[in-house]
């Protein structure tokens, strides 16, 4: 495991730059390599952020010097950490999905269609996130800069109905030790749709059981962290999704599972997931979960 580098999916822009720091920080409090890959059918960049930093016309930026300015920035960095390169003549889709397979986690940028780049989240990090075999980390929030630095103090862990032990909870767990800040595990419930609050004969004792049910989950998400780690246990009423990105306000990253189930080959990706991935206000990790 300690050979495995953490894999950036770069293409120029300035998302995926912002996602190279980030993974380099990463890489150096875990003491991993970092491996820097670039995935295009098309061998010229078409952009014109790294056409601008090398001084060059657009039209004579080849892919090469998107890998190696993203490598001088990483050395930069994190002068300490090993970083290798690549070029994959495929489409980044394929190529991420297939680096992810001998990879502690893959690092993406936020950058959506027509390069909106805070909006929505674009087809490439949705399909990586949904097939990659490691954690995929999507850096949203970067409107203000916290894609950049972590300033919140804080951990968030969104809880699923069978936490205990999940690759998700590990890797929550092992972000918080490292960085040396609090661990927040947020489970949802809702209300049955017979306990309306407005009806006092049939709110209360139903819904009280769920939200009891809920903060139990939490806790037992969290039973195994180690001694020393501070953790929090929050129970919220609602769909998951809208708690999660709520919660993402106060987050360094927000850590997220992902079921997998063996012999389906769709996209494998909750609605809870994909709504974070799209929405949340911080750095997003998608933890694969075998089933």
């Amino acid at each position: 495991m300690t050979d495995l580098p953490i894999v950036v999916g770069v293409d120029g822009s300035e998302p995926s730059l912002r996602a190279v720091d980030w993974a380099a920080d990463e890489a150096g409090l875990r003491g991993a390599p970092l491996r820097l890959v670039y995935a295009s059918l098309w061998d010229r960049y078409e952009g014109a952020l790294i056409a601008q930093e090398l001084g060059k016309p657009v039209e004579e930026v080849m892919a090469r010097d998107v890998v190696g300015t993203a490598r001088e920035r990483a050395e930069r960095r994190r002068p300490g950490v090993e970083v290798t390169t690549d070029v994959l003549p495929e489409e980044p889709e394929y190529g991420l999905v297939r680096e992810s397979r001998t990879a502690r986690a893959v690092v993406l940028g936020c950058r959506g269609r027509s390069g909106i780049t805070e909006a929505l989240l674009g087809s490439v990090g949705v399909t990586v996130a949904g097939h990659a075999h490691c954690p995929v980390i999507v850096l949203r929030g970067s409107h203000d800069n916290q894609a950049r630095t972590g300033t919140r103090g804080r951990i968030v862990l969104g809880v699923a109905e069978k936490p205990a032990g999940t690759a998700a909870v590990r890797f929550a767990t092992e972000e918080a030790v490292l960085r040396g800040v609090p661990l927040e595990a947020v489970r949802a419930w809702r209300r049955p749709a017979h306990a309306a609050p407005g009806h006092p004969l049939l709110a209360g004792e139903p819904a009280h059981l769920h939200e009891q049910e809920a903060a139990v989950a939490a806790e037992e998400a969290l039973r195994d962290a180690p001694g020393g780690l501070e953790v929090h246990c929050r129970t919220v009423e609602g769909h998951a999704r809208d708690a999660l990105i709520a919660a993402s306000c106060e987050a360094d990253l927000l850590v997220v599972g992902a079921r997998r189930r063996h012999g389906h080959f769709g996209l494998q990706l909750g609605r809870v997931a994909h709504g974070v991935l799209h929405h949340a206000a911080c750095p997003v990790a998608v933890v694969p979960e075998l089933s």
